[in-house]
């Protein structure tokens, strides 16, 4: 049952049972049952592919030349490079399109292009192709542009190209039309049933591009040394967009995320250098938790409440003071957008209350004002899900027309509802998850109430309940140091392969609860059951420390992890969930 005076909604656990695969896979992998058990879980059955997944090797990347339409891209941008056109890179606004930009920008430098790039801004002009944007590109004396991480569905934007004397290369993952645009090649994963990975990100949709170009400038089977440096230091770049865009982190993109992490410690790219210590993480520490939740952040800052094209420019210059300068820049902005989440958060936290609008009955939420920052109502309405779990829209009425960001659950397709409420929009885009709108400020309310009808008639039951997925019950003492020290080898983590989550039953309090942080908000706990004990941290659970002193007994779901404080090193488990009995 929901929590419908505070707005929150208790969570379903939904606990993977042991699987009888599980030793012989543990034996054959030399690992313990319970890693072994979370790879089956990845549907990772088999020994061969276990072990490629824990060890996995760039070799194991796809030939670039097998992505549809790589070959016709790399062999068009070779000939405009030798014949001395003017080429303009057009990107995305998000990490993966930022990534994606400078992938292709460093490639095109080294190989004497006269290169620039553009970058749209997310307020003023929105996702993808824009016919302005096209013009100006062509004013600037453009021959040919490249898209990387948008295009394919800008038809008439590529066709506006070809009538002010531009060629085009489209680059994209994103989901395609019915018909693809009219361009001198177009490079996609998913315009190829049978290629084997067609759930890849932008970066990695650019990468391939890179590589492909790099092969054709072999000299007999070797790459030139500059080339191959280069194809090794952008797998950073690469890692750090295919993380940032929460694709699938198993197969191809796993191997490249999980090197791209590992070459970042040694990378020569002067603003990544600068952004990590900014950030103040060691290199070698940059794991897919740093990249998702304090790289990707401030890149991303640059975009949400200002340019993106500031977050390039960190990307591929050479200049060590510029670089720090841009990315202190982007620091102090993510702290502002931190702010301005947390102040809209909390007014949309009282509308929902205020209205009503968490009640069991309600399946969507729709709020609008003109005073939420554009660039962040997408987050905000992430977090609503976090707390309310229904599909949520935000919408900034600020400029006389109102632009939203929408968020859903498993199993709603927010585009599908979009699509059957579009007599109320403006335009709008997206996919299954995520999408964005415009709307005239008279037609919120009405397109509200249908988008509710909407869910009511296609939301099946259940799609509402939040539940955690969690891959095994344990007790304390199965986290030894061997077992933490496997859990480290399942990195990266991401979308197909989450952090580990376990559940411990029947656990005591063996020391009175403690609410610590800056507002109290957080949990301090130590635990025991009848095979140790351990200390846990609670994030955002300070309001149950009085439940917890009247409970004899209670349930933990946790991702187990290694604490330093003050020189000394233990097991802590970080908690996601809290039950009673």
């Amino acid at each position: 049952m929901r929590n419908i005076a505070a707005g929150m909604q208790k969570k379903v656990w939904q606990v993977q049972p042991t699987n009888g695969e599980a030793a012989t896979l543990a034996a054959s992998l030399k690992v313990s049952p319970l890693i072994a058990q979370v790879l089956i879980n990845r549907q990772l059955h088999k020994p061969d592919n276990a072990r490629s997944f824990l060890s996995p090797k760039l070799t194991d990347l796809i030939e670039p030349e097998a992505m549809y339409g790589i070959p016709q891209a790399a062999e068009h941008i070779q000939r405009a490079i030798q014949n001395g056109k003017k080429i303009s890179i057009y990107g995305d606004y998000d990490v993966d399109g930022i990534t994606s930009t400078a992938i292709l920008w460093h490639l095109l430098q080294i190989l004497g292009a006269n290169v620039d790039y553009y970058i749209p801004h997310r307020v003023d002009e929105g996702y993808g192709l824009n016919a302005d944007a096209v013009r100006q590109i062509a004013e600037n004396g453009t021959e040919l542009m490249i898209t990387v991480d948008c295009g394919i569905t800008g038809l008439n934007e590529i066709k506006l190209a070809y009538e002010l004397g531009m060629e085009v290369v489209v680059t994209d993952h994103h989901e395609p039309g019915d018909t693809l645009p009219q361009a001198e090649a177009v490079a996609h994963p998913r315009l190829d049933a049978d290629y084997g990975n067609p759930h890849s990100a932008g970066a990695m949709v650019a990468f391939k591009l890179a590589w492909a170009i790099a092969n054709r400038c072999k000299k007999g089977d070797q790459l030139p040394p500059e080339l191959k440096q280069y194809l090794l230091n952008v797998t950073t770049l690469a890692g750090i967009g295919t993380i940032a865009d929460v694709v699938d982190l198993r197969g191809e993109n796993r191997v490249l995320a999980g090197y791209g992490l590992k070459a970042l410690e040694n990378s020569n790219l002067v603003g990544i250098r600068a952004l990590v210590h900014v950030a103040e993480i060691e290199a070698s520490d940059v794991d897919s938790y740093a990249v998702a939740f304090r790289l990707a952040p401030m890149l991303n800052a640059a975009g949400r409440m200002g340019h993106a094209r500031l977050a390039v420019e960190l990307l591929t210059t050479d200049s060590e003071v510029r670089a720090m300068q841009i990315s202190q820049y982007l620091k102090d902005q993510n702290k502002l957008r931190q702010q301005c989440q947390r102040d809209i958060f909390k007014q949309a936290k009282q509308r929902i209350l205020q209205a009503g609008l968490n009640h069991p009955d309600r399946k969507t939420i729709v709020l609008s004002d003109d005073g939420w920052h554009t660039g962040v109502i997408g987050i905000v309405a992430s977090k609503v899900i976090d707390t309310f779990y229904r599909p949520t829209l935000m919408i900034n009425t600020a400029s006389g027309i109102g632009q939203g960001s929408g968020r859903s659950v498993a199993g709603f397709n927010l585009h599908k509802a979009l699509t059957a409420c579009s007599e109320h929009l403006l335009s709008f885009g997206g996919h299954e998850m995520a999408a964005g709108l415009k709307i005239e400020p008279g037609r919120i309310a009405a397109f509200a109430e249908a988008f509710e009808a909407y869910a009511h008639e296609n939301m099946d039951h259940g799609i509402l309940e939040s539940t955690l997925d969690i891959d095994a019950e344990t007790r304390i003492a199965d986290f030894s140091e061997r077992v933490m020290k496997e859990l480290n080898f399942l990195e990266p983590f991401g979308e197909g392969n989450p952090k580990p989550l376990f559940a411990t039953r029947g656990v005591k309090l063996i020391a009175p609860p403690r609410t610590v942080g800056a507002r109290n908000d957080h949990l301090q706990i130590s635990i025991s059951d009848t095979s140790g004990a351990v200390r846990c941290i609670g994030f955002g659970m300070g309001k149950l420390e009085k439940k917890l002193l009247e409970a004899d007994t209670f349930s933990v779901a946790f991702e187990p992890q290694y604490n330093t404080y003050n020189g000394q090193t233990n097991l802590q488990f970080v908690l996601s969930d809290i039950q009673f009995e």
